[in-house]
């Protein structure tokens, strides 16, 4: 489903993430992990069209993608939660998710699938957005995100913020995700929970992908564990 190979972008002239290759196939989780300023952030923008490459591919279902608009990477079926959330924090709950459907018009079966994925959402429907607890705001970026119909939803530290409940209520909700055949790339600081939610894994330090494997091999690898589980 996507491809990215040779990959190159960062600021002002200077990458940041240098000669990254990786792919995800229809229906999988993929995890890509580092430390901060590792690059996760950088690497997504660019795949997502907030970011032009400096060198590289990036194939969505075949097509090249790189360097296309963010709005129209969109279109194609891609949706990104950034770390930030990004919220309209003056608009209504209602108003944030009318507006991930954008152009187009909210789709009636659409609302009602994220609404029965985070039924905290229905009850907030007229509050503004920036009232919200911070496990709120994280459920209604991501039921913003879905209103666009997404086949492939990409998560940039979804559990920022978040205490441990109600992180692994959010990766609760995404397994249901999975469940229905969405395609999900996650970058986390959360380890654990990364490595139980997904198929597969790649490290990024310094710019470049150093180790790949499938989540069970990664949460065996001397280095990963000590890294990023804390375990020796």
């Amino acid at each position: 489903m996507l491809e990215v190979s040779g990959l190159a972008a960062g600021y002002g002239g200077s990458d940041v993430v240098k000669d990254v290759d990786f792919h995800i196939d229809p229906g999988e989780a993929v995890m890509i992990i580092g430390s901060n300023g590792a690059g996760k952030t950088t690497l997504f923008r660019t795949v997502i069209g907030l970011l032009a490459p400096s060198a590289g591919e990036v194939r969505f279902e075949g097509e090249d993608i790189a360097g296309m608009p963010a709005q129209r990477i969109v279109r194609l079926g891609i949706s990104f939660v950034p770390a930030e959330r990004h919220l309209f924090p003056r608009m209504t709950v209602q108003e944030n998710l009318s507006l991930g459907a954008y152009p187009g018009r909210p789709d009636p079966v659409t609302m009602k699938l994220v609404i029965e994925l985070f039924p905290r959402l229905d009850e907030r429907r007229r509050q503004r957005a920036g009232t919200m607890s911070g496990g709120e705001q994280q459920m209604l970026a991501v039921g913003r995100a879905l209103m666009a119909n997404p086949r492939l939803l990409v998560l940039d530290e979804p559990t920022t913020g978040l205490a441990p409940k109600l992180a692994a209520e959010a990766y609760e909700a995404l397994g249901v995700l999975r469940e229905r055949g969405l395609t999900v790339l996650v970058a986390e600081q959360q380890v654990p929970l990364a490595m139980a939610f997904t198929d597969r894994g790649y490290v990024l330090e310094n710019g470049r992908i150093t180790t790949e494997g499938t989540s069970a091999e990664l949460a065996k690898d001397p280095e990963v564990r000590r890294a990023y589980l804390g375990v020796t």
